[in-house]
């Protein structure tokens, strides 16, 4: 008898449990992401509406209104309309940039505003309830890493495209020049120019980089889109010198040449565009007081080499 009164004690408290986050009063969840300028943030924003299909679905008291900003201004724009105008009671954020978000983000927190900061982190923290993001220093430690076992002690001259001014990008960047110093000295650092995450400036760039420099082994761009404008430019040029090329994030394309065994790709680093669903999803939970959002929440990146390039690759993803 007194094991039934536990059993039915149990079953209320997980009916109490399942009941959370479907009563009670209309909440409204405000995700602010960038446009789909290039392929990463297109697997955002595809992820961010599926976020708002699934979370709304599941939660019948919840609303979600994803908005997409070309640039920094307008996003700046939007999330003040987020609150004035759709009356949000939590506000999910991809920057555009650090800096010229960190206080128009700031002034809608201090306000009171349940603030998820997602990837490029703020250039102020307190300006932020939780951050969700991609394990960016390991992200920039394996590529440095995978560069100086590809290099197997002999002296190499490389090139870095970096992405925009963000504070993930610095971390990318350090941990990926650290690694460098500290495993394979004798690699040298010949330049690194923004590239802004985009196939066009990845070309610009890398055009810049062949006029400038006789000699280059490898690039690193620290992102795939930059990586396919890197790779036109090198095969334009004919140039026969450089050997390898490393981007990053994970993306179909270029684990697909991974397992083709292209002769200038033979690895990749994930840093997936679905964590702005798992942003969605914990600060939706965390509203509804289904679950208790922890302040930060790392998804570690993976090395894609042969081994498991097909356990990373996803045809029908947009990215």
């Amino acid at each position: 008898m007194k094991a039934m009164k536990i059993g039915v004690i149990g079953i209320m408290a997980l009916g109490l449990t399942v009941a959370l986050g479907q009563a009670g009063p209309k909440k409204i969840l405000g995700v602010s992401i960038p446009s789909a300028d290039h392929g990463w943030t297109a697997g955002i924003v595809f992820h961010a509406n599926r976020a708002k299909v699934d979370l709304e679905k599941k939660y019948p008291n919840l609303t979600v209104i994803v908005k997409t900003a070309k640039d920094a201004a307008e996003q700046a724009s939007q999330i003040q309309d987020l609150v004035t105008v759709n009356k949000i009671d939590a506000l999910v954020i991809l920057p555009q940039e650090s800096g010229p978000l960190t206080n128009p983000v700031k002034v809608l927190h201090d306000k009171g505003l349940f603030v998820t900061v997602v990837d490029r982190g703020l250039t102020d923290p307190s300006a932020q309830d939780a951050y969700v993001a991609g394990n960016n220093v390991q992200f920039g430690r394996q590529s440095g890493q995978w560069v100086c076992q590809k290099q197997a002690g002999k002296a190499a001259s490389i090139v870095i495209m970096r992405g925009i001014p963000t504070v993930i990008d610095n971390q990318r960047t350090d941990a990926f020049a650290a690694a460098i110093k500290k495993g394979c000295a004798n690699v040298t650092i010949l330049d690194k120019k923004y590239a802004n995450w985009n196939r066009d400036d990845g070309f610009k760039v890398m055009q810049d980089y062949l006029t400038r420099f006789k000699t280059i082994d490898g690039v690193w761009t620290a992102d795939d889109d930059v990586a396919v404008g890197a790779q036109r430019a090198i095969d334009q040029s004919n140039r026969k010198d450089i050997k390898w090329l490393l981007g990053g994030a994970g993306s179909k394309d270029y684990i697909k040449k991974v397992m083709d065994g292209d002769p200038m790709v033979s690895a990749d680093v994930t840093y997936p565009p679905a964590m702005i669903y798992t942003a969605a999803t914990l600060t939706a939970q965390n509203l509804l007081g289904v679950k208790k959002i922890a302040k930060s929440t790392i998804i570690p990146s993976v090395l894609i080499t042969t081994k498991n390039a097909k356990l990373n690759y996803f045809p029908t993803s947009p990215y």
